[in-house]
């Protein structure tokens, strides 16, 4: 049965490593996974989606105007496709989490999305938030703070190293602009409010 799963945590704790091993998993058994990821993350190379250990993929690109229903079931009329893996699902919009509900309740397409769930000021992203609210399973990956806790929230760094506590919501950046951290490390950096 077709289901809507959200892989979420904080940054660094290996979301992109487990979609890369489920595709791995789906192809090896002679099925057809679909990668998707943000055309906003150009990290490494637009278009692939690559784990901090060494491997990576081409997936298909989305971005604020695409609609993930009409493209999935475009895609669905030529190839047998297994599931939806979706990397970034932070960026979606709300409408778009929707849509990829209507390719697991009607195209019967399991679709598993992987992202962050709260930005740097802690709050909530709109995919996030709506993944969390319609999907049917809910999985955190966990990492660790430098202190050996739990890391639930993320604190983004400028170019010297310093705590960032304003500016816009969406800054792409990895292990040089962002830190995995427990809540009262966060709070420690960036002040209680």
């Amino acid at each position: 049965m077709a289901q809507l799963y959200f892989y979420y945590s904080s940054m660094n704790a290996g979301k992109s490593t487990t979609l890369l091993q489920s595709a791995h998993n789906y192809k090896e058994r002679g099925l057809t996974p679909v990668l998707f990821t943000a055309a906003i993350d150009d990290r490494t190379k637009v278009g692939e989606i690559s784990s901090r250990i060494g491997i990576s993929a081409n997936a298909n690109l989305f971005d604020d105007h695409t609609d993930m229903f009409e493209t999935v079931n475009k895609m669905h009329q030529s190839l047998d496709i297994s599931c939806i893996l979706l990397d970034e699902a932070q960026f979606l919009k709300k409408e778009q989490v929707d849509q990829l509900a209507r390719v697991v309740d009607e195209l019967k397409i399991p679709v598993l999305c992987f992202g962050i769930r709260t930005d740097f000021q802690g709050e909530l992203f709109s995919g996030s938030e709506r993944l969390l609210a319609i999907a049917d399973k809910l999985k955190e990956i966990k990492t660790i703070c430098h202190c050996g806790k739990k890391a639930t929230m993320i604190v983004r760094m400028d170019e010297s190293g310093n705590v960032v506590r304003e500016g816009a919501k969406i800054a792409v950046g990895g292990n040089d602009r962002y830190q995995s951290m427990c809540r009262q490390h966060y709070y420690d950096a960036v002040g209680r409010p």
